[in-house]
């Protein structure tokens, strides 16, 4: 049984992998910027009572992520597995069109965040001497370019640098850093603006061909990543969902995906 923290875990892939670890027989924190989990979600994982908290979190205040790890280790008595899953996105705007406020706070959620929060985790795993640390790579991560994501390619090819370097800094002291690859997923992300507004990149006919190709819910990401993780000891481990052998695939057999998702 292993003791879990999951950043950004209340929706989309953060909550599939949550609920998996759960059905693995972990506990799991969750965290999120609500004060409390929404009934709906609650709901949801009521057949876990008792194997999960709660601890509202915004991963761009450094305090904030201490007070994650504090109580989750006060919890749990001890910290396996923290991942850093909570992403920020900006509007489908060419780089120039991109408000500061939007800027901002994509920068600060998918690179200052994801850097506390490896940074607490390191800290408090090292005084463990054991536990595993890690972050969720995303376009832009494998050095793809797509005109209007180059801000959130940006952060997540930040993203792979660090944890590929953390994982170096990590050698030889029982902690490891490692990388998860999910590919495209049907999430909020794609779906609606960081505004909660219906995305424009959703009514692209070049863009829903390829993404119900290639995209799956996070549910089913999920289902491969938490065994991985669960049974990996390898430091700078990328466990990857939507490798090349299977993309190539899904676009022999894209007449039998045609709108599978989207």
């Amino acid at each position: 049984m292993k003791n879990v923290v999951i950043t950004g875990s209340t929706r989309g892939i953060g909550l599939s992998m949550a609920t998996e670890f759960l059905r693995y027989g972990c506990n799991v924190t969750l965290s999120g910027r609500g004060e409390r989990l929404s009934e709906e979600v609650g709901s949801y994982l009521l057949p876990f009572k008792g194997k999960y908290i709660y601890v509202p979190c915004n991963v761009q205040e450094k305090e904030s992520l201490q007070t994650l790890w504090d109580e989750s280790l006060e919890k749990w008595g001890k910290i396996d597995i923290w991942i850093n899953n909570a992403g920020q996105n900006t509007p489908h705007k060419f780089a120039w069109e991109t408000g500061e406020t939007y800027t901002e706070n994509l920068i600060n959620t998918n690179i200052t965040g994801m850097i506390f929060g490896s940074q607490i985790a390191a800290a408090g795993m090292l005084k463990q001497r054991y536990g595993s640390i890690y972050s969720m790579e995303g376009l832009g991560s494998n050095n793809m370019i797509q005109v209007k994501t180059i801000m959130y390619g940006t952060t997540k090819h930040a993203l792979t640098y660090f944890m590929e370097g953390l994982a170096k800094e990590l050698k030889g002291t029982g902690v490891i850093a490692g990388r998860l690859s999910p590919g495209m997923m049907l999430t909020d992300f794609i779906t609606k603006t960081p505004d909660g507004e219906r995305s424009e990149v959703i009514s692209d006919k070049k863009f829903k061909k390829i993404f119900n190709i290639l995209a799956d819910k996070p549910e089913t990401v999920a289902k491969y990543f938490i065994p991985k993780m669960l049974k990996n000891t390898k430091n700078n481990a990328q466990i990857t969902w939507l490798t090349n052998r299977k993309a190539a695939w899904r676009f022999m057999t894209a007449s039998s995906r045609k709108g599978r998702l989207i």
